[in-house]
This record gives structure tokens, sequence and C-alpha cells, in this order.
């Protein structure tokens, strides 16, 4: 792959990552069970993380790292905002709405591995997607937990 187009993989991941931090920004202001407060910051955390460690990859344009978000970010932190503007603050609703992020997430990180990245870069992506996989999962079944609980 030739490094022009590695580096637009890796500026996409940064987004979303910065996307993820933040939407669990604002999940954690939205949340009052603790229990998700936490949550969402360790997956905070795991965000900036993945973007500091995509930021020193071979490849990665961004001296300073990439600070944008993706537009799909902007539409669902848009969408978060409207839920909790219909009374959508309940666990199962915040839940919902970091799925929906997730589910972003993992589409990103699997168009991203789907690319002829060099092999130290496919590596690095490839355990960001499997530990995003594994908190997509835990988010998800929190939300099914609250939907029988409803």
């Amino acid at each position: 792959m030739q490094q022009g187009k590695t580096a637009a993989v890796l500026e996409d991941l940064i987004k979303i990552n910065n996307d993820r931090i933040e939407g669990y920004e604002k999940a954690m202001k939205q949340a009052e069970d603790e229990d998700l407060k936490m949550l969402f910051g360790r997956m905070l955390e795991e965000s900036r993380q993945y973007t500091e460690e995509l930021n020193r990859l071979p490849g990665s344009q961004s001296d300073d790292g990439e600070k944008d978000t993706t537009m799909a970010g902007k539409i669902y932190r848009t969408w978060m905002d409207v839920k909790v503007s219909f009374g959508g603050a309940d666990r199962h609703s915040i839940l919902a709405s970091c799925e929906f992020g997730e589910d972003a997430a993992q589409k990103s990180y699997r168009q991203a591995l789907e690319q002829d990245l060099p092999e130290d870069v496919r590596t690095v992506v490839a355990r960001q997607q499997a530990a995003l996989k594994a908190s997509h999962d835990k988010i998800r079944h929190l939300r099914d937990i609250e939907a029988v609980n409803k």
C-alpha cells in the first residue's frame, strides 16, 4: 500500500477514536449510575491510548496528533443529543447510543483491515479492533439487560 493510503487509513482510525472519546465524555455526563460512568471512563481512556499508538505508527502524517472527528461521529453525537432532549437519558437509551457509536468504530476498523496495510500497521489495527469488539459486546450486553428490565 502506498504510504499516502496508509496515512489516510490511520487518519480515519484516529478520527473514529476521537469520536469515541467525545461520545463517552458526553455519555459520562448523562449517566447517573457510577458503574456506567466508570465503564465509559475506561472506554474513553482506551481510545486515547489507541489514538496515541496510531499517531506513532510509520505512515501517520500527524506530528501533533489528529484532532478531527468524522462526520459519522458528529452525526452520532447529534443523535445522542436528540435522544436526550426527548427524555431518552435513561440507562437503556444511553447504552443504545453508545452501541451505535461502537458499531461505527467496528465498521471503520473492518474497512481499515480490508486495505493492503504494512504488516506492522495491520498488527496494531487488528489488536485494537479486537479490543474494541470486546468493548462493543460489553455495551451491547448491558443494553440487552436493560431492555429486558424495562
